[in-house]
């Protein structure tokens, strides 16, 4: 029977499953697959696997509970695997590299941070600071401009655009980078410019959130920063 695949630890992690529900709702418990080394946890796949919220948060559960222990490899949601002894042939095909990965993330959660910029403070921001930008958008509005002079508005505001958000989103990672063991960077959506996450040491931690928190003072309101956190570090598996 196919089974749902929650996560890989080492095989002395405590692994305390107790009480928490299987993807799928079914009654299913939570078992583990173990080779000589390492440890993955499952259950047996619901046929109709869809990211339901309620399986969402018990796959998300799963996660939170392994990582109060120890270091965790978590699978996003939805993987499965033919049968335990397909799930016991990688455990130990990739043994080493697993182990591996499991020491870099010893200690360490992921911290997700997606920042925007209001739209309208940073058009105010352009047409304040930039001069050439000022006096095109001035000639336009006061009728004297030719028929290519919004086009070529248009062209230099989206590049200023582009140019301001890159330099900040630069600078808020490299200010937050010392406190982080590593990062990485995703393509952000809707009106982010910037979407990254970042392996925070416990021990840094603190230091990590008062950067942050800093970080989005000093900006003020003009930037949304929206941080997730501490995650199971999916990011990093």
């Amino acid at each position: 029977m196919a089974v749902y695949v929650y996560s890989i630890t080492a095989k002395d992690h405590p692994l305390r499953l107790d009480g928490l529900t299987a993807v799928g709702g079914s009654g299913q418990e939570l078992r583990t697959v173990t080779s000589a080394e390492l440890s993955a946890v499952v259950s047996e796949a619901p046929g109709d696997l869809r990211p339901r919220r309620r399986d969402v948060l018990a796959h998300q559960e799963v996660q939170e509970r392994l990582m109060a222990d120890g270091a965790v490899l978590p699978l996003r949601f939805g993987f499965t695997a033919p049968d335990d002894e397909a799930v016991k042939a990688v455990l130990e095909d990739r043994a080493a590299e697993y182990r591996e990965q499991l020491k870099n993330l010893q200690g360490c959660a992921e911290y997700h941070l997606k920042v925007a910029w209001d739209e309208d403070s940073l058009l105010r921001r352009i047409l304040e600071e930039n001069d050439e930008i000022r006096g095109l958008n001035e000639e336009i509005r006061g009728g004297a401009a030719s028929p290519d002079m919004p086009l070529m508005l248009g062209e230099l505001i989206a590049h200023e655009v582009q140019t301001r958000q890159q330099a900040l989103g630069a600078g808020i990672v490299e200010a937050l980078r010392p406190f982080a063991r590593d990062d990485v960077a995703t393509a952000p959506a809707g009106q982010d410019f910037l979407s990254v996450s970042f392996l925070v040491d416990d021990s840094k931690e603190e230091m990590f959130l008062a950067t942050q928190m800093s970080l989005a003072n000093q900006v003020g309101e003009e930037c949304d920063f929206r941080l997730l956190g501490p995650l199971p570090p999916y990011s990093f598996v």
